[in-house]
């Protein structure tokens, strides 16, 4: 392991981990990047890689070498040098001229083929190589590649089959690179946010308890959710986007008891009056759950404070949470004189196909949020940051897009593969034929949805 650990150290030292917003050849995004191609200029440097493959190699029963193009095949070249086994030439296209063959070197039918990979990320490129030489009669026992970046590439090669090994997993080495002080702290957050994106089991294989969340939350607002939340067992939000007051506070005495909030849109409501929301407040308090007003401030900081503190609506007076954007930046929300018992949720991501939002944007606002006290959490359609509440919107049994461009998911994607704190459900229970009973197949779905994530 520490000759592997060294060797990594030597190649990273010619660049090539790069951080930013790149598209892979996979069609992904990623803010991290991986080109094993400078090492093609350091001949020391290839050699030590090849008799490292070679160590990984369970046997030399394979007649023959090949590299998927293009990256990967200095490393098979200078690995058939170093094994005397003969290499072959995998091309990427048909030139339409010379010979017009695809697979260029001496082989023969039913010979065995070692292939080199230098990056597994779905594992797409990989497949076709294998495909193309099989198809001229070559037998595939044996697949090596550098790095798994641990997105589905390596598990989807296993499913079809194939041996394969690699040499390193991102998650191994982004280890190694921390604990030798190599990474700025910039990128540091830029590779905790890909494996919280991607999952990746290295990092975090499983989502925490609302106990120990609580211990990294530290604004009262936060805890007093999760307080509740564990005493009524209930993670579940319901979004009251109805425009008639009589019709909130019906659905509120009968869903009360099954929820830890109610989410607001007040600007749509046409009969608002304080002593509606008097009477909400009264109610909350009784059935212990708190007032979330999506209001989703966005604008500079100055009108951001006015929205919150002044007009008809006087939001800070009543809510206990409060939704915002960042695309002003940090400053949009770092003096809005939050009264002391109300928190601030931002939002990374939205439940809706075609949002301008990408990873960079994401990963943005996921440190802004982490900066700013007054924050308890964020909304997102992915696993964030532990020290983060997760509050997930498009939640529906059935997972669908509708016509309007919303996509829902179920609950246990939400807790279990987003690793979710808390669902928000809207439609699907206030336009129920039964919105108690619904509401409380919900919450029964969500609970045992974070239990089974535990």
């Amino acid at each position: 392991m520490e000759e592997k650990e060294q060797f990594f150290l030597e190649i990273y030292n010619l660049g090539i981990i790069k951080f930013g917003n790149f598209t892979l050849k996979s069609g992904m995004n990623s803010s991290i990047y991986i080109d094993f191609r400078p090492i093609a200029s350091r001949p020391d440097l290839l050699i030590k890689l090849s008799d490292l493959l070679l160590h990984e190699v369970p046997s030399y029963d394979f007649e023959l070498i090949c590299g998927v193009p293009y990256a990967a095949l200095p490393i098979a070249t200078t690995l058939s040098l170093r094994s005397k086994i003969p290499l072959i030439i995998k091309r990427k296209e048909n030139k339409g001229y010379g010979t017009e063959r695809m697979i260029e070197g001496i082989y023969k039918i039913g010979q065995n083929c070692l292939i080199i990979e230098d990056v597994i990320t779905s594992g797409d490129s990989l497949l076709k190589t294998i495909i193309d030489l099989e198809k001229e009669g070559l037998i595939i026992k044996n697949i090596m590649s550098i790095l798994d970046r641990e997105q589905g590439g390596i598990e989807n090669i296993k499913k079809k089959g194939y041996n394969i090994r690699t040499l390193f997993r991102i998650g191994e080495v982004f280890k190694i690179l921390k604990k030798k002080s190599f990474l700025k702290k910039e990128e540091i957050h830029m590779i905790q946010f890909f494996f919280i994106k991607n999952n990746i089991k290295n990092i975090q294989n499983k989502r925490i308890s609302y106990e120990e969340k609580k211990e990294k939350i530290s604004h009262p607002i936060g805890k007093k959710l999760i307080d509740i939340t564990l005493k009524k067992k209930t993670n579940l939000i319901v979004s009251a986007d109805l425009i008639d007051t009589k019709k909130i506070l019906k659905l509120v005495s009968l869903i009360g008891d099954r929820i830890c909030g109610l989410k607001l849109h007040v600007d749509i409501i046409n009969d608002f009056s304080y002593s509606f929301i008097n009477y909400l407040k009264n109610i909350s308090i009784e059935k212990n759950f708190l007032l979330l007003e999506d209001r989703k401030l966005c604008d500079v900081g100055p009108t951001n404070c006015l929205q919150l503190h002044y007009g008809i609506h006087k939001i800070s007076s009543w809510a206990d949470i409060v939704t915002a954007h960042v695309l002003a930046g940090s400053m949009s929300i770092q003096n809005l004189n939050l009264p002391y018992n109300m928190g601030l949720i931002t939002i990374s991501e939205m439940s809706s196909y075609g949002g301008l939002y990408d990873d960079n944007y994401i990963r943005k606002v996921l440190n802004i949020s982490l900066k700013n006290p007054k924050v308890i959490g964020t909304v997102a359609q992915r696993k964030v940051d532990d020290r983060l509440l997760l509050f997930t919107p498009g939640i529906h049994f059935y997972e669908k897009k509708n016509n309007l461009g919303n996509r829902y998911i179920h609950p246990v994607q939400a807790f279990e593969k987003n690793g979710s704190d808390f669902i928000i459900v809207g439609k699907a229970i206030f336009q129920s034929e039964n919105p108690k009973i619904t509401a409380e197949e919900y919450r029964n779905a969500g609970w045992k949805a974070y239990e089974n994530g535990l």
